[in-house]
């Protein structure tokens, strides 16, 4: 799943029957997000990416960029 160049690994937990991931073409931060359904993962996905860009931005850290994205 790729959204603004972020790049998730997802994985379905059998336990909690939820799917979740992380951005995996990041070094040094963590994006993670969850979904009940796949329309809520892709929400959550995305707005976890919004959360993280404005949020970087309110404090005035640099944004991490993805690395080699393969959407490019």
């Amino acid at each position: 799943m790729i959204y603004k160049n972020y790049e998730a690994q997802i994985s379905f937990s059998e336990e909690d029957e939820v799917f979740f991931g992380r951005v995996v073409n990041i070094e040094r931060d963590i994006i993670a997000f969850d979904g009940y359904l796949v329309h809520e993962l892709k929400q959550s996905f995305q707005a976890e990416i919004d959360d993280y860009l404005n949020d970087c931005k309110a404090v005035g850290k640099k944004t991490e960029k993805p690395i080699c994205s393969r959407s490019l």
